[in-house]
C-alpha cells in the first residue's frame, strides 16, 4: 500500500499548539489544570493525528530513503512528556518532532513543528561518557578538529545557529591555550535554523525546506557519526 504523500501540515496547526501552550501555561500541581490540559488534548486528538502527526509521518517517510540508508532510522516522537523528574508537570509537548538517527549523539536529522513555525537541526544532542571522550579526542587533533570548525563556520555563514551544552571551565587534561578550547568545552553540539509560521508550512514546498536543510548538515552529521558514534554503554 502506497504511503500518503506529504502535502503540508494542517491549517490549524499553529492555533492547536497555541491553545495547548495556553492551557498548560499555569500547570504546576493543580488537578483541575491537569484535567483541563487532558480535556483539551482529547478534544483535539483527531486534529493532532490527522493534521499534525500524519503529515509529519508522511514527511519523514519521503525523506528517509535519502537520509536514512547507512545512517539511521526515522521516528516521530510521542506527544507525552516524561514528567517523572521534572518540575514542569505539563503532560504534553508543545511541538511535534521527528528524527532520523542511528542512536543518540552520533548525529541526527531533526525537524519539529510548533506554534512558532518550523525548526530543522542536525548534529549531536546527547553524549554518554564514552561518546564525550571520543568527541574530545577528535577535536584535539588538528585534522578532525579543524574539519569540525570549518563545517560549523560554513553553516554559520549560511544562517545556521550553533548551540549545545557547554562547560564553563576547560575540560580536564586540556591546556588553557588549546586552539580549539571553545569546541572542547562542548558536551553536545548541533546546528539549527527555523522559519516563522507561514503559508509554506501548509504546502508541499515545506518538504523542500527540510530536504535542503538536512543536506546542509549532512557533513556535520557524518562527522558526528565518524567521531562520536553510538554509545557502547548499556542502558540502565
Amino acid at each position: 500500500m502506497a504511503r500518503p504523500r506529504f502535502e503540508g501540515f494542517g491549517r490549524g496547526v499553529v492555533e492547536f499548539f497555541e491553545g495547548l501552550e495556553q492551557v498548560q501555561a499555569g500547570l504546576v500541581d493543580s488537578q483541575r489544570e491537569v484535567h483541563d490540559a487532558k480535556t483539551y488534548w482529547n478534544d483535539n486528538l483527531a486534529f493532532y493525528r490527522e493534521q499534525v502527526r500524519a503529515p509529519m509521518e508522511a514527511l519523514l517517510a519521503e525523506l528517509e530513503p535519502e537520509f536514512g540508508p547507512g545512517f539511521g532510522q526515522g521516528k516521530v516522537f510521542r506527544p507525552h512528556r516524561d514528567v517523572r523528574f521534572s518540575a514542569d508537570k505539563s503532560p504534553y509537548k508543545t511541538h511535534c518532532g521527528a528524527v532520523i538517527e542511528l542512536g543518540r549523539g552520533g548525529g541526527a536529522y531533526y525537524v519539529e513543528v510548533s506554534a512558532d513555525g518550523m525548526l530543522v537541526a542536525g548534529g549531536c544532542y546527547h553524549t554518554e561518557s564514552d561518546q564525550l571522550a571520543r568527541f574530545r579526542a577528535a577535536v584535539d587533533t588538528d585534522i578532525h578538529g579543524e574539519r569540525l570548525r570549518s563545517l560549523l563556520a560554513a553553516l554559520v555563514e549560511q544562517g545556521w545557529e550553533i548551540a549545545g551544552e557547554t562547560l564553563k571551565s576547560r575540560p580536564r587534561g586540556f591546556s588553557a591555550g588549546h586552539p580549539r578550547l571553545d569546541l572542547l568545552r562542548h558536551r553536545t553540539l548541533y546546528a539549527s535554523r527555523d522559519w516563522e509560521a507561514d503559508d509554506v508550512l501548509h504546502e508541499r514546498a515545506c518538504i523542500d525546506r527540510v530536504r535542503q536543510s538536512w543536506r546542509a548538515v549532512r557533513e556535520l552529521n557524518q562527522w558526528c557519526a565518524d567521531h562520536i558514534g553510538v554509545t557502547e554503554k548499556k542502558r540502565r
